[in-house]
């Protein structure tokens, strides 16, 4: 199969609990339970950016890569230096001003609704507004769908709904059926309202299912300031309202202007809704505290022997949400999971590629970015200056959150028939009997919430890996119940730490897997691929020199 797939292995060593599963010998359990035992120790301090955790957790990454023998990978840097504008709502009793037939409305901030400025300006004042309902709020060519087709909102409150109309109509032919597509996230919806000249946009939180989380996420998440990269990276329109409503505000809004709210979320599931004027104006001022700040992405390589400027990338995101002083007990925001594991894999990967006999012929880039819990902003960064032309870029290969849950029959891709990378990802599963897997929740669009995300908005096919489900002891039901209980008990809480008990086999498995997907990637004249109607291949398409060979994904 090896021969098959024109992967090189390095010497191998059998596995304790899968005696036919050969793995390189720098992939190991001791060193991948040092790795994040020590990231997400309390001397870490939960890595959030700006703080001395932070500067630990970036000294520590770059002492192991030295140590393994890589090298600095941003140009004899082993950083790339990230700003970020800070956005401080200081009028946190704030209200959503609506007068709808001549009637006032107060919608309470956190309560009803939550609302921020893109701009990074200190007073932003929007003063009777037109108010607009519009559906999706999308225009996705691919499905003939328009809802901003005939009507001007320059100036004007966009009101539209989460996810997209696949997800409310369960029709497979509609958008991507369940499966949320990119225009279904709210920062899609953000960018097209401030691309058409809107003033503000307020998305309806319709329900956790739809939206992916409760609304006290989106309460949670507007406390603190907000980050975002300064205009001279990211020159894109951007709002100068941006917020969301609960669905009570956004029924109680429309039965001011006249309207049933349910009856027009199910016209606008359809194809031919149109926009509808509320009647009504909308008026909110916000006060903000601007500052800026700086953090880095971590940057190391195993350069390439035959073409040093191609580059093969795997991506971790090493930040996470600090320390709470004001809690009760254990304070820290350890992220064990989220992403201790993630940068473990990557820290046994980079070791495996630094001890291969040979060289990889292409250059494999080590890349854990900065401010994911931000909003992917250290990868947006890099995508807006690339460490290398992303027309020299293979692939992206990324991971974040696995879960430590034993051996699996398979792996997930999270965001499953988007590119080539899942043919060859599926080629090396084979090796070790086990198959891909889509993720349980498309509907919550995963695929669009972590860094190579913005890989692919570029064009760059990238590919999110995680561990599978369906273990060995107990099948998909244990699985599922296991990853439920890390999202309901552990994610984004202080309770996310290391256990000595985890068994990692499953995710040393995964991690051979990954290595391997890469080394064939390393090789010359491997060029994966988007799938025809992936709306990231137009971008590729675009950027790629004639001379690029396709090659094909293996097939055996």
């Amino acid at each position: 199969m090896l021969a098959a797939l024109g992967l090189a292995m390095l010497p191998l060593q059998a596995a304790a609990a899968e005696p036919d599963m050969a793995r390189a010998p720098s992939i190991n359990a001791a060193d991948f339970a040092r790795f994040d035992k020590a990231l997400s120790s309390d001397a870490f301090g939960g890595r959030k950016p700006g703080t001395i955790g932070a500067q630990r957790t970036t000294d520590f990454l770059v002492a192991e890569f030295k140590r393994m023998g890589l090298q600095p990978g941003n140009h004899g840097s082993w950083y790339q230096t990230v700003p970020a504008d800070s956005t401080l709502l200081l009028n946190t009793d704030v209200t959503l001003d609506v007068t709808a037939r001549g009637k006032p409305l107060k919608l309470a901030y956190r309560t009803d609704m939550v609302a921020q400025t893109l701009q990074a300006k200190p007073e932003v004042a929007l003063k009777d507004s037109p108010v607009v309902f519009l559906g999706y709020g999308a225009d996705a060519p691919a499905w003939h769908w328009n809802d901003y087709r005939g009507v001007d909102v320059k100036g004007k409150t966009v009101i539209v709904l989460v996810n997209d109309p696949g997800f409310a109509t369960r029709d497979p032919k509609l958008f991507n059926g369940r499966a949320m597509t990119w225009y279904g996230r709210w920062p899609y919806k953000y960018a097209e309202a401030a691309l058409q000249g809107a003033a503000a946009c307020f998305i309806v939180h319709t329900s956790d299912a739809a939206a992916g989380y409760p609304w006290s996420v989106l309460q949670n998440g507007s406390v603190g300031p907000q980050l975002s990269l300064p205009g001279s990276v990211d020159p894109s329109p951007r709002l100068p309202v941006a917020g969301w409503l609960t669905r009570d505000a956004a029924t109680r809004l429309f039965a001011a202007a006249g309207l049933d709210f349910a009856e027009l979320e199910r016209a606008a599931a359809k194809p031919g809704f149109e926009p509808v004027p509320l009647h009504a104006t909308a008026s909110i001022a916000l006060h903000n505290k601007i500052g800026h700040i700086e953090s880095k992405n971590v940057v190391a390589m195993v350069e390439g022997s035959d073409k040093p400027d191609e580059v093969v990338v795997y991506t971790a995101h090493w930040d996470h949400l600090g320390t709470d002083p004001t809690r009760k007990g254990h304070q820290v925001y350890a992220g064990a999971i989220d992403n201790g594991t993630g940068l473990s894999m990557l820290l046994e990967i980079a070791g495996a590629f630094a001890n291969q006999a040979r060289p990889p012929e292409r250059s494999v880039l080590f890349f854990m970015p900065t401010l994911e819990e931000s909003g992917l902003l250290g990868s947006q960064y890099y995508a807006a200056k690339p460490v290398f032309p992303l027309d020299r870029t293979v692939a992206d290969i990324a991971v974040d959150a696995l879960p430590v849950i034993g051996p699996a029959r398979d792996m997930t891709v999270i965001g499953k028939g988007q590119s080539e990378l899942e043919d060859m990802l599926a080629g090396v599963l084979r090796k070790q009997g086990r198959v891909i897997s889509p993720e349980a929740t498309p509907e919550n669009g995963f695929y669009f919430r972590s860094d190579h995300f913005n890989f692919a908005r570029a064009g760059v096919p990238a590919m999110l890996a995680s561990s599978g489900l369906d273990l060995l002891d107990g099948g998909r039901g244990a699985g599922q119940k296991a990853a439920d209980d890390y999202t309901a008990h552990r994610y984004h809480t202080t309770n996310d730490v290391f256990d000595p008990h985890w068994n990692l086999q499953g995710i040393l498995e995964d991690t051979q897997a990954l290595y391997e997907l890469g080394q064939h990637l390393s090789h010359a004249g491997v060029w994966p691929q988007w799938y025809a109607g992936n709306p990231f291949k137009a971008a590729r398409d675009a950027m790629m020199k004639p001379s690029v060979e396709r090659a094909a994904p293996p097939t055996k």
